[in-house]
């Protein structure tokens, strides 16, 4: 056991099947362990911004994005064919400098969202607007992408 520890080589004779598979679940814990820290070592947030919701119906798709705060001219939306990004700044007045911080998670700076379409769009009639926080974009299918009813006859 000894040897096979330093050495990292199979053991002879009998041990347990569940040893084996306790090893290789702290070798993936030590793997993603580095992947969720940051060069400080602590633990950094996932810090996606903004939240998106894609959804789709027969006639094209929709995003739906929070940016609460967020004016329109403050966004940049640009469809190809088959993708839609979006991107901004967000701006969070500056506090005085005086003051003590119990919580901070809003954060400000720029941003950019990209979003692959699992169907082609007709970039021409894509159409956008913002209320209450939320952008809202509709993505009308093209043509040849919206499903045909075939008639059996």
């Amino acid at each position: 056991m000894i040897v096979r520890r330093m050495f990292n080589t199979p053991a002879w004779g009998w041990r347990s099947p569940f040893g084996e598979l306790e090893r290789m679940k702290n070798q993936v814990d030590r793997l993603f362990e580095g992947y969720h820290k940051g060069l400080s070592g602590r633990q950094q947030s996932a810090g996606v911004f903004p939240l998106i919701n894609v959804s789709e119906d027969k006639d094209a798709y929709r995003v739906r994005t929070e940016l609460p705060g967020m004016k329109a001219d403050d966004l940049d939306i640009s469809a190809t064919a088959d993708s839609l990004a979006i991107s901004g700044e967000r701006k969070i007045a500056p506090e005085d400098e005086e003051v003590k911080y119990h919580r901070r998670e809003r954060e400000s700076g720029k941003f950019s969202r990209m979003i692959k379409l699992s169907g082609q769009i007709d970039p021409s009639k894509v159409e956008a607007g913002i209320a209450d926080g939320i952008l809202t974009v509709v993505l009308p299918k093209s043509e040849s992408a919206k499903p045909r009813q075939i008639k059996i006859g």
